[in-house]
């Protein structure tokens, strides 16, 4: 009697754990794309709470928030043999999250 109930126990742990793993939040700034056997689902999901069907469905978290590149500085020589050093920094934001992941 006593190994049924340790093996009942067992298997409710698994499963509270198999469920637990289903609930995702995203952030305000974040989405998720989810993809369900391989095939994307036609809106992102977020900002807040979901569930996903586990082991079926699989997201990718997207950030939403402006990102800074930082651009290593380059020494170029101009036309008149002056030397110049310039720097660069790209600011890119994602607008479509579905498009960012899929179509590039």
């Amino acid at each position: 009697m006593a190994a049924v109930l340790i093996i009942v126990v067992v298997l409710a742990f698994l499963l509270i754990l198999f469920l637990i793993s289903a609930i995702k939040v995203a952030r305000e700034y974040e989405r998720g794309i989810i993809f369900r056997l391989g095939r994307l689902l036609p809106a992102p999901k977020g900002p807040g709470l979901f569930i996903l069907i586990p082991i079926v469905d699989r997201m990718v978290r997207v950030d939403l928030r402006t990102i800074t590149l930082n651009i290593p500085p380059q020494e170029v020589i101009t036309k008149d043999n002056v030397p110049v050093r310039v720097n660069a920094v790209a600011y890119f934001r994602i607008v479509e999250p579905k498009a960012a992941i899929v179509q590039v």
